[in-house]
């Protein structure tokens, strides 16, 4: 999956907004002002950050050896995919819609309902 794969793929999102909030290489993916998706715009073959269940993340990491944990974020609660590593898009995508799900669900029910969740 490519940057532009993946930028498509979460603005597509109900409420999502991408920002640039701490320097001007990290793109950020928030649903409501909470982020579930970031990486570096440079060097995206890096890495995207996305937001685990705890248990889930090691279990991910186990079978996945493009999975490692969060660069720069909660080892608990992130992992780091290498999204140019073999990877199908379709488990991508997946982990990226569990990470918006995480997030999302820990919002306002009025905000969930806003957007369609709830």
């Amino acid at each position: 999956m490519n940057i532009e794969d993946f930028r498509d793929y979460c603005l597509a999102k109900p409420g999502t907004t991408e920002e640039t909030p701490f320097d001007e290489d990290t793109l950020v993916f928030k649903v409501c002002g909470k982020i579930y998706a970031l990486c570096s715009i440079a060097g995206y073959s890096n890495g995207i950050n996305l937001k685990c269940d705890p248990e889930k993340a090691v279990e991910l990491r186990e079978s996945y050896t493009q999975v490692k944990p969060g660069y720069h974020m909660s080892k608990i609660h992130w992992n780091t995919v290498l999204p140019e590593a073999g990877l199908p898009h379709n488990l991508i995508r997946e982990w990226i819609d569990d990470s918006y799900t995480l997030v999302a669900s820990k919002l306002k029910k009025a905000q969930q309902q806003e957007l369609g969740l709830a």
